[in-house]
Parts: C-alpha cells; structure tokens; sequence
C-alpha cells in the first residue's frame, strides 16, 4: 500500500519560518501516523517524491553500489558547488570519491586539530564576556567560529570570522544556504531565467560571485605558495619569496597535488568545486550540530555535571590543547554529540534517484523514482529509541548500541555515499564543546522543546538559543546541589 500526501499547501504558507517548521512537524506527523504503512508518497510542487523512513526500507536504498544518483532538487546547488563529490554522479563521482577518500586519513585530520584548538579558544575568548550576564544568543558566535575552522582546514586561509563577522564573503556563505533552500521550495523559483528576475535571484547571482572570486584567488595564492616550497627544496628560492609561506596543511594543498588513476591532476574548476563543496558541507552543518548539543546541555544539568567529570578526569585544571588521544578518552561526551544529533540531525533530509527497479518492503519502485530520507523521522523510531522524545546520551553506550539496525541512526547517511567528512566533523564538535566546557558552566531560561526545528538545508532552530555562561570553577560547588 502507498499512501499519497498532497503538499500543495506548504508552497501557499506566507511566512518561510512558520512553512520550516510545519514540514518539520507533518513529516514527524506522517512518521507517526503512517508508521505501519510501507511506503508514503509527497508531492513537493509538481514532483512526487518516496519518503522512506524505516531503516529496513532505506538499507535497501542506502547500501546499494548502483543508487548513487542524487534527485533534481541538487541542481540547484550547482551554481556554487558545481559538481562536486556532493552532486556528481557516475564515474566523475567513483573516480572524485576514490581520490579524496585519503585526505580524511587519521593523520592529516590531526593536523586539522590545532587550527580546531585555536579557533575554539578565540570563540572561549569572545563568551568571556558574557559570564555572570544576561542570556545571549550563542547562534552566531558558533557559526562564526566553525567558519573560521573551516576556512582555514579548507583553504589554509585565516579569515577572521569571529572577529570580522560584516565581511562580504562571510556574509556570502551565511546567506547561500537559505538563499537555496528557499528556492528548492519555491516551485516558481525554479527556471534559472525567470529566477534572475526575482529580487533574491539577483542577490543569490551577486553572493555567487563573491563566494567564487574568494576561492579563485585562495586556490592561485595557495598554488603559488607551493611552486615556492618545491623551489626551497630544489633550493633555488629566495628569503624574500619564503615569507609569508604557510607551512601548515590545508585540504586545498592535498588537492593541489591530487592525480587519479592516469596520473592526471586536478583542473582549477575541479579543486574549486571540491573546496566549495567542503565550505558548504563542513560549514553549516557543525555549527548547527553544535549549537543543538550546546542548548540539549544547557537543559539538561545532569547530563553537563557528567561531562564536566569527564573532563576533570582526563584534563585536570590545565588548559593545554586537547589531543586526538583526549578525544578518544571522551567517551561520555562523544554519546551527548550522537544524541543531539539523533533527535536533531544537521542534514533533515537527502535523497536519491533509482537508477533501476528494485522491491522495498515487497513494492516494486520503477526506476527513475526520487527517494528523498527523513532522518529526523528515522531517529525517532520507537523500535529502536524508546521514549524518542527523550534526551538520553547512555543510547549510545557500547552496551545499548550493541545489536542496533545499522541503518536505524544516520546523522551522517550510510553506504557508498556516505559523508566522507564524518571524522572531522566529530573531530571538530568534541574539541569546540570540549573547549567550552572546559571553562563554563551553561544555563539556559528556555526549557528543552521550546525550540523548534526549521527544516532547512539544515536544522536549526527557529528562534535564538539563549544561553547563561558561569565560570568553571564557581560554578562546579553550585551544579552539585542541583
């Protein structure tokens, strides 16, 4: 049985904020109220789409070497991602996959921690300011400090984010992602002509070049930054040409030296989608993920005096620079990320296109069908996370994850295409939250389930996370009487 939704009135709704979160909550509603039924068809405009959100329904998808192509919706990040190894297909997406598989290697992510640490002390520097104050909105001192990481793991370029936040191409990447998701729900934003004729066609055009001519210019900067450390090491290179060199690695300078099979490099257009892609991906979605887990601690003291132990247990009082082998001890910590982001995953939902027939729960689904995947509705199957609506880290312990359906929890999809950065996101939202902890104690007056998700390109809350910031050690005497 197929059960057919019509989602015509959601392109009527006036207000974007009030049209995000209604898609958040009829997708949770269809979850519950369809949760029997097999299959579940929507319309979103004139494309009918499968939602699937049963982890046997999207193993069948998800795990498959042949549907690696993605839906029509992921053209309209093309304009700024091109196609990179998010939006390409086929054989460009195999050989793109296999040759960027190794820049996510254990080592080179280690050298990605520092700039991690360094960046997560600065945004430690700017919350100083808020101790013992009234609550303030930490949204964007998050996105600020995750679009500083990124650049400069990305691009090896430090932009200033958290202390420059007017600048144009910050501003440019705040701005893309709700410029692109607003016309992937806008059915008469979809021609590219008639697009350019709407006011937010002409800022989205004027954003894209802001966001391009950056990259260009980084990519050539960086390209010649290396032509002058392969002539130090022929020696033929002068003082004068060395300074400013930068010695630490970025994801661009392994790009730069990239071959494939065929010992062919990378083509300028070719590096620079797979940087924007990284921008795009590694962006957004941490800062979300973090601000999510940052609001789930601030209400829930019990779970932050658990990680505050942890800590204390692994880093005493110093103030060193965490290491990947402190990451590994944070245990506890590492269980709060995963359940922020089971009830709050920073992607809300992606899909594919079948490239043949195949059977789902015994349905035959012709080839050709999109099949977009709810992970908010997933992540909230009773079958496997009882009590759903609950926040409780220990899901993840060793002992209660064990036997759990593979693809029952996927924050970061699954199977071939699955995210290839998953490592330094995790990576970055244990040192950034770890960090904070560190030296604060974090209160919020909002109760959990005052906020509610806005179904985006990502998830992010519909309104500010206020939060109220006390010093570690004033505050560690009070938490214990709580």
């Amino acid at each position: 049985m197929c059960t057919v939704v019509r989602q015509s009135t959601l392109t009527l709704l006036n207000h974007k904020s009030a049209m995000l979160v209604a898609f958040f909550k009829q997708i949770l509603f269809y979850r519950d109220r369809f949760c029997d039924i097999p299959l579940l068809k929507l319309w979103i405009g004139p494309l009918p789409i499968l939602l699937l959100f049963h982890a046997e329904s999207i193993e069948v998808v998800l795990n498959s070497s042949k549907h690696i192509e993605k839906p029509y919706f992921y053209k309209f990040l093309h304009p700024w991602l091109g196609t990179g190894l998010l939006t390409s297909s086929g054989r460009k997406w195999r050989t793109r996959r296999k040759m960027l598989t190794p820049t996510f290697h254990f080592s080179i992510l280690t050298d990605f921690l520092e700039v991690m640490n360094e960046q997560a002390n600065i945004l430690v520097k700017k919350l100083e300011k808020h101790v013992d104050k009234e609550p303030f909105d930490c949204s964007l001192f998050i996105s600020l400090c995750t679009l500083d990481i990124i650049c400069e793991t990305a691009m090896g370029k430090k932009i200033g984010a958290q202390s420059n936040k007017d600048s144009e191409y910050v501003k440019s990447v705040l701005t893309m992602g709700d410029l692109i998701d607003h016309r992937i729900k806008s059915p008469w934003l979809w021609h590219d002509r008639l697009y350019l004729l709407f006011r937010e066609g002409r800022e989205h055009h004027r954003r894209l070049k802001i966001l391009h001519s950056f990259t260009d210019s980084v990519i050539a900067e960086r390209a010649q930054e290396l032509e002058i450390k392969e002539r130090h090491q022929n020696d033929t290179v002068t003082t004068e040409e060395l300074d400013g060199w930068k010695v630490r690695r970025a994801f661009l300078d392994i790009l730069l030296n990239a071959t494939d099979d065929d010992g062919k490099k990378f083509s300028h257009r070719d590096i620079q989608e797979e940087v924007d892609t990284f921008m795009f991906e590694g962006h957004d979605t941490t800062a979300a993920a973090l601000t999510w887990s940052i609001y789930s601690i601030a209400c829930h003291p019990e779970v932050q005096r658990k990680i505050h132990h942890e800590l204390d247990e692994v880093f005493g009082d110093s103030n060193r620079h965490i290491t990947s082998d402190d990451l590994k001890k944070l245990h506890y910590l590492e269980c709060v990320i995963k359940e922020a982001l089971r009830m709050f995953p920073s992607v809300p939902y992606f899909g594919r296109t079948l490239v043949e027939s195949c059977y789902i729960r015994g349905f035959k689904i012709p080839k050709g069908t999109d099949i977009v995947i709810s992970p908010c509705a997933l992540h909230r199957d009773p079958e496997f996370f009882p009590e759903p609506e609950k926040f409780q880290p220990e899901r993840f312990s060793i002992e209660n994850s064990s036997g759990r359906h593979p693809f029952a929890y996927l924050p970061f999809s699954a199977g071939p295409r699955n995210c290839i950065g998953q490592r330094f996101a995790q990576m970055e939202e244990k040192t950034v939250l770890a960090t904070i902890l560190r030296n604060f104690w974090v209160e919020t007056p909002q109760n959990y389930g005052d906020i509610e998700p806005s179904t985006e390109l990502i998830l992010r809350p519909n309104s500010s996370v206020w939060i109220q910031l006390k010093r570690r050690h004033a505050s560690i005497s009070e938490s214990k009487e709580l």
